[in-house]
């Protein structure tokens, strides 16, 4: 992060679990991949990443219950620093906690509607990272490359 401004390529969302507000989460993801210079089909497969995450978040962290906070931080990844320039989410809520080893989509021999989500986060993402956080809910560490 640039050190003059630490706050200057970074974005804090904080949204109730309600898919209401994921349209204003998609927006904030697709302007700050055009700023890091991502093409629109990379720009397009971040926000549906993200999108699913928080799905994900909203029925399963919080089982739907739409009155839970989650916290998205959007931070561009610039030249100059020690990786390649990209897109950096975290995704952070205070629900259900998971064995990170135990996030793995379905079978995807298995044909049917819904439960793709962490397939399509994995494809689309160059890192994902799922982490219990000591005070109670998970959070989820996710790069996209340019």
């Amino acid at each position: 992060m640039d050190q003059q401004h630490p706050s200057k390529n970074l974005i804090e969302l904080k949204i109730n679990a309600d898919p209401f507000y994921l349209c204003i989460v998609r927006k904030a993801v697709q302007r700050m991949a055009e700023l890091v210079g991502m093409n629109e089909q990379d720009s397009d497969s971040l926000i549906l990443a993200v999108d699913e995450a928080l799905t994900n978040v909203i029925q399963h962290g919080y089982g739907g219950a739409c009155d839970q906070q989650i916290i998205i931080k959007l931070r561009q990844i610039t030249p100059g620093q020690k990786e390649p320039t990209g897109l950096e989410v975290i995704i952070r809520d205070f629900g259900q906690q998971v064995d990170p080893k135990t996030i793995n989509g379905r079978d995807l021999d298995n044909i049917r509607p819904g439960g793709l989500g962490t397939h399509i986060i994995r494809s689309v993402m160059d890192k994902v990272e799922y982490t219990p956080q000591p005070q109670g809910g998970m959070q989820l560490h996710m790069i996209k490359y340019v």
